[in-house]
């Protein structure tokens, strides 16, 4: 059978003519229940064109009824005398290239006006979406049809675990204390829950939705909902990838610390001259100069009652100022080797390196069996950051000073709260905690069953992200109180955010505790599996992506998994450097900035404006059920006007209160700003080029804004996951062959058809 010549209209025409005839022959009543099937069938018709020419061959026994009911009636008529084989053809329906079939030759095409209505309305839809069948003396050329399975969760808990894994990462542990204390204590409660209903809840659910819904990752999702926005997705993955270089690097210290508590005595402990500063002051060096009576501890020199009177070093020993704990010389100076400057990159930390190629190690046997595999690992890394967090939550509570840390936590100050700036500072920690617009979202609800209730997953996953970041607060300030007291000096002069936090107070804190290489080990084990959770979702972000792109890497995901990781450890290598804090500040600076809050906007626009909240709600209500008119209300007001609007004056408030960067109050060089605004562009710049070559390549529409509105619609692949497998690339008739993203919350049992 000529397949291509059928596609074409006079091929359809041609070759309908003959099957409707023959359904014709089916008799009144079957033809009357056929008319009933289709106008059942019609809403979902347009979306399954594609589908069914692909699947021409499928199913053997159906797609022949027509033909063997005809060869039927041409025996009967045989015995009956009425035909005769040369105006029949072949009774056993072999092929006979000199015979006419009788129903190609007193059949007409305008004989189909003649028809009812009803008949009509069966011709318009066999014509345009029957499954092809094949005509009696013509050979039917089988296509060869590969099915490729995306994978799926195992069970609904699993993608619960992978999402509260992916949403509660470091930051929860080491930026959101910090905040609090410092934009108001228990005052910044107030705008950090408001902006998690204003902000978090709805781009949270919209993603979930939007990625289970179609069961397609970014790069693949917005290609089919709005084309000439395409690049979102691609977008997306290029802001997990950047991020991902040196998150794991951060993975890869918390490895090496990890290592290092494996001893009897901690390496920060005391100040060794291998990498102390002058400034360096260990408590425990001190603790035993001053056993002696009128001993002093001072510049790592222990000086007796003598030496201090005639040095007159009595009160320069005393300034606690000028003092460094040992943990951030061994930090700075020996597991990162800091140079002066980011132009001075310095060579590579070996010990960093391997840790390094052990995350990603890691990485690629938890990631290399799918999201089955992903959804075993992460009960481990989802759950035990939990248990780590309530151990030293009770451990820290019953420290003296830890009750004064609390308070310093808690104490609102309200005048705060009219600070714009406050504000912002929440909406920006929801926003990051919580981390829509990386493609993490769309990527893992992609994997789940269409029916799965993913707004109960959202309030669950949201209301656990901002209860853990409350619930770290108290065990990071009790933590803090303690060693404020220890040191004597007020709360606001210890606590730090981000790796100060995490590489130098913590670690300092331990050494003051009974048995601190246990402490030391449960809390740099406990940041490793915070880290990796959240490091898995960004790696299947950009597996997806490769995978939905191009489909038959599905069939060897051990290869892409392998080829990403090695991707990724090189990338990071720069970060492993002397230099590289630098390098990691300013990526963490820029990389996910910016433009996560620009494709933010962009997908607000996309679903509230463009395709239609209301169209959208009403998609969502096909997985989970139908709901209140209020319900429809709340997400409509937000994703058309709320949430976009608080996303634009957070991008315009970032822009004015822009300022330079700096570590350790070390002006970063003009090149290495314009090298951030470069990385924060690379994903805009990639929205604005595909766009345009897919706005070049589209088919020519009679005027410009005639194909501007086509390429802002959804396409005709657009569609839910449950109704038919949607085809991944287009059909190759010449190669035979096709192949067809199955859906992994469908499923079909015997010879059933999947539409």
């Amino acid at each position: 059978m000529d397949i291509k010549g059928f596609l074409s209209s006079e091929g359809r025409r041609k070759s309908f003519g003959d099957e409707y005839k023959s359904f014709k022959l089916l008799g009144g009543e079957r033809r009357r229940q056929s008319v009933a099937t289709w106008t059942t069938l019609r809403p979902f018709l347009p979306a399954a064109v594609p589908l069914l020419e692909e699947l021409n061959d499928l199913h053997e026994e159906k797609r022949n009824v027509v033909i063997d009911h005809h060869r039927n009636n041409v025996k009967q008529r045989h015995k009956s005398g009425d035909l005769t084989p040369n105006d029949a053809g072949p009774i056993d329906g072999s092929v006979n290239k000199s015979a006419v079939p009788w129903y190609k030759k007193d059949f007409t095409e305008n004989s189909l006006e003649d028809d009812s209505a009803a008949d009509q309305q069966l011709a318009q839809d066999v014509s345009s979406t029957a499954v092809l069948t094949s005509r009696v003396g013509e050979e039917i050329e089988d296509l060869e049809i590969t099915e490729i399975d995306r994978g799926n969760w195992s069970g609904r808990f699993d993608f619960l675990m992978s999402l509260l894994g992916y949403s509660v990462g470091l930051g929860n542990v080491w930026r959101f204390p910090y905040l609090a204390y410092s934009n108001g204590g228990g005052a910044f409660l107030f705008p950090f829950i408001i902006m998690f209903i204003l902000l978090g809840f709805p781009l949270m659910f919209l993603e979930l939705s939007f990625g289970q819904f179609a069961a397609l990752g970014p790069a693949a999702i917005f290609d089919r909902i709005c084309p000439l926005l395409n690049g979102i997705g691609h977008a997306m993955v290029c802001v997990s990838c950047m991020v991902a270089f040196y998150y794991t690097v951060i993975i890869g210290w918390a490895f090496l610390y990890m290592f290092k508590s494996f001893a009897s005595e901690l390496p920060w402990e005391r100040c060794h001259k291998d990498w102390a500063s002058e400034r360096c002051y260990s408590h425990k060096d001190a603790a035993d100069c001053t056993a002696t009576n009128g001993s002093v501890y001072y510049l790592q020199n222990c000086f007796n009652k003598t030496e201090v009177e005639r040095l007159n070093i009595s009160s320069l020993a005393h300034n606690k100022s000028d003092r460094a704990p040992p943990a951030q010389d061994y930090f700075e100076r020996d597991i990162l080797g800091v140079t002066e400057s980011i132009e001075d990159i310095g060579g590579l930390q070996w010990q960093i390196v391997l840790c390094l190629l052990l995350t990603w190690t890691l990485t690629f046997l938890s990631l290399s069996k799918g999201v089955k595999s992903v959804g075993k690992v992460v009960y481990f890394t989802a759950l035990f950051p939990y248990v780590v967090l309530t151990i030293l939550f009770f451990r820290g509570v019953t420290l003296d000073g830890a009750k004064d840390g609390i308070i310093y936590y808690l104490t609102p100050k309200f005048d705060k709260l009219i600070v714009a700036e406050t504000w912002v500072k929440a909406a920006v920690q929801i926003f990051f905690a919580l981390s829509p617009a990386w493609g993490g979202l769309i990527t893992l609800s992609s994997y789940n069953k269409f029916h799965n209730n993913c707004f109960k997953d959202s309030l669950i996953v949201g209301v656990g992200n901002v209860c853990t970041s409350i619930y770290a607060g108290f065990v990071i300030f009790s933590i803090v109180g303690y060693l404020a007291k220890e040191l004597e000096t007020p709360i606001d002069t210890v606590v730090d955010e981000g790796p100060g936090l995490a590489f130098i107070v913590f670690p300092d804190v331990v050494t003051r505790l009974p048995i601190p290489p246990l402490w030391s080990f449960l809390f740099f084990f406990m940041l490793i599996t915070l880290g990796m959770g959240s490091e898995f979702a960004l790696l299947e972000t950009v597996m997806t992506a490769v995978q939905d792109t191009y489909p038959p890497l599905r069939q060897k995901k051990v290869f892409v998994v392998l080829g990403v990781c090695v991707f990724g450890f090189l990338g990071g290598l720069v970060v492993c450097t002397e230099g590289g804090m630098y390098v990691l500040q300013l990526m963490d600076t820029y990389s996910a900035s910016f433009a996560v809050f620009i494709m933010a906007i962009l997908e607000c626009l996309i679903i509230g404006w463009i395709y239609g909240a209301d169209r959208f709600l009403r998609d969502i209500e096909t997985m989970i059920g139908q709901r209140s008119k209020f319900w429809h209300y709340f997400f409509i007001f937000f994703w058309k006007f709320l949430t976009p609007a608080t996303l634009i004056f957070l991008l315009l408030f970032n822009l004015v209160d822009y300022k330079r960067m700096s570590y350790k109050k070390k002006p970063y060089p003009v090149w290495a700003e314009l090298l951030g605004w470069f990385m924060t562009f690379i994903p805009v710049l990639v929205i604005i080029c595909m766009g345009i070559w897919r706005f070049y390549r589209s088919p020519k529409e009679k005027t410009f804004v005639m194909k501007l509105k086509k390429m802002l619609h959804d396409t005709p692949k657009w569609g839910p996951a449950s109704k038919i497998p949607r085809s991944d690339s287009s059909l190759d008739i010449e190669g035979g062959k096709s192949r067809i993203v199955t859906n992994p919350g469908f499923t079909t049992t015997g010879n059933e058809t999947r539409i």
